[in-house]
């Protein structure tokens, strides 16, 4: 598993993960025909289309920092 991101989105895709975990365990004891397991299953299935988002955000958020880093070395090293 990757190492856990402190960033605003990183926690966000945790807290998701958390939610999608216990609504996946909640269905499994679920009767099949019961209208909670279906209203599980559109859970689930909408905690995967937020982690999609989230880990987009998440990768653009990682991005930018290397864009940051890379523009202060360089400046740094035109100082010197």
């Amino acid at each position: 598993m990757k190492k856990s991101s402190s960033g605003q989105a990183g926690q966000a895709v945790e807290r998701v993960l958390e939610l999608s975990a216990d609504a996946q365990v909640t269905r499994r004891k679920a009767n099949k025909t019961s209208p909670a397991f279906h209203s599980l299953t559109g859970a689930i299935a909408a905690c995967g289309k937020a982690l999609a988002i989230l880990t987009a955000l998440q990768q653009r958020e990682e991005f930018f920092t290397v864009v940051a880093q890379s523009k202060l070395s360089k400046h740094v090293a035109g100082v010197s």
